[in-house]
């Protein structure tokens, strides 16, 4: 009889902590060219344009960085999913994310980082990314 119990509240934990998952992850969107430079105009005028600053506020602005992890990987390559590449830009992604951890200097680590990643071929993607904006008007 107590296994049985231990049993249920196991599977109950399980799904406690899937339906919190899930719904921590439904709330964060794709974003769109559209948002990007909604949320940059709105970064850069609370940065006084400061590079580094107006980056890391953007990205958080995005959900795709933390100050505790920095990048999140895996939200990052859905924007880009259809490059077919997934695995391979969380690998560059978590890479240059590491490299550059810089937990007392946050706006230096993000943009240390992005420079890092988008360096390649992520580079032009985020270019042409950026350039839908100009396509939609």
């Amino acid at each position: 009889m107590n296994h049985l119990r231990l049993e249920i509240i196991c599977w109950s934990c399980l799904l406690i902590a899937m339906a919190v998952s899930t719904e921590a992850a439904s709330v964060w969107k794709l974003p769109t060219a559209q948002m990007v430079y909604e949320d940059l105009e709105k970064c850069r005028q609370e940065s006084l344009e400061e590079d580094a600053d107006t980056l890391r506020c953007l990205v958080k602005k995005l959900g795709l960085w933390t100050d505790e992890s920095g990048y999140n990987a895996r939200r990052i390559a859905k924007i880009f999913a259809g490059h077919n590449q997934m695995e391979e830009l969380m690998l560059v992604v978590e890479h240059c994310n590491q490299m550059e951890q810089d937990t007392s200097h946050l706006d230096d680590w993000a943009f240390l980082a992005y420079r890092c990643a988008t360096s390649g071929q992520f580079g032009h993607w985020v270019k042409d990314f950026m350039s839908q904006k100009e396509v939609e008007r």
